[in-house]
């Protein structure tokens, strides 16, 4: 069967912040196209990597990828909350397939996402969604990070698996491109970010005033009353051409200092698109049939949308 893949950054700015100009509106065009390639390609499960924002995924025990079996959406953001429709099943086949190829991945059966996995799942689906999903968390935060090699060869085990399997599988990535918000780190913190760090667990009235604390942020960087880094569009660009060329092997030697250094704090999301990628790619060749990009300084982060499928 063809494997194909849709990939969408996120952004806790999307609907909350206005990016100025036309670009909202080229945004939610470009979703559209994603989700009217999606509904022709009409995928029997979807495997969705991306990344978790010390919500759900914390050092009470961090690992570099988990499978959910069950899972449930935070709601962050207004995106999705409660019971997601996970294939608890095909969860466990993957986890099996996938350790079977040396990747040791773990799996979880209480799976908590944020809106890092959650959002383009709304985009394309719509809130509530019912599409059956198979979760993976792809660590991009929670220092330290595996060599990227291994981001790859996680990915084309589970386009391995896919391929075996009687089912018409699409792959979707989440994760911005640059950006460099202000993440916890764990070297050097005090002991109540620590804890912070170990059992967030806030009440729905402390992670809502949170997220109002973080929308006020970037809307005073919108708003030219706040700092903010600048984007890399020549570093986004050599990460997506080298995404759209079917080759993943160039990411082998992306060392992850540099990654963050060029790409910012937050720029290791980008192993999810990485992941889901290099799944793709072991169907073959495959071409892109949604490919944008916007350097959206008012939200201080590198935004993209693709979709690809086998030829």
């Amino acid at each position: 069967m063809p494997l194909a893949i849709a990939a969408l950054s996120h952004a806790p700015s999307f609907g909350n912040v206005d990016p100025g100009g036309e670009t909202f509106a080229e945004i939610n065009s470009a979703i559209d196209e994603v989700r009217r390639f999606v509904a022709e390609y009409d995928p029997d499960l979807v495997v969705v990597f991306g990344p978790d924002h010390f919500n759900g995924q914390l050092y009470s025990l961090i690992t570099p990828w988990v499978i959910g079996a069950v899972a449930e959406g935070i709601g962050d953001y207004g995106t999705t909350a409660g019971p997601l429709p996970v294939d608890g099943d095909a969860a466990r086949d993957f986890h099996t397939a996938v350790l079977g190829e040396g990747i040791d991945i773990g799996r979880s059966e209480r799976m908590k996402v944020d809106h890092g996995l959650v959002q383009p799942l709304d985009f394309v689906f719509g809130k509530g969604f019912t599409q059956p999903i198979v979760p993976v968390f792809v660590n991009a935060i929670g220092l330290p990070l595996s060599p990227m090699r291994r981001v790859r060869l996680m990915g084309e085990a589970f386009g391995r698996a896919a391929q075996a399997m009687d089912e018409k599988v699409l792959f979707l990535a989440s994760g911005g491109i640059s950006h460099s918000p202000p993440i916890p780190r764990w070297d050097g913190a005090p002991d109540t970010l620590h804890e912070r760090l170990i059992s967030y667990a806030p009440s729905p009235e402390e992670r809502q005033e949170r997220e109002q604390l973080i929308v006020k942020g970037i809307q005073a960087i919108a708003d030219g009353k706040a700092p903010s880094d600048p984007l890399n569009e020549e570093w986004d660009m050599l990460v997506l051409d080298v995404l759209r060329s079917g080759d993943l092997t160039p990411v082998d030697g992306w060392e992850n200092g540099w990654f963050t250094a060029e790409g910012g704090s937050a720029a290791h999301e980008m192993r999810s698109w990485i992941a889901a990628y290099a799944a793709l790619s072991t169907a073959g060749p495959y071409r892109l049939v949604v490919d944008h990009y916007w350097a959206v300084e008012k939200w201080g982060a590198g935004f993209a949308i693709q979709a690809a499928v086998t030829a």
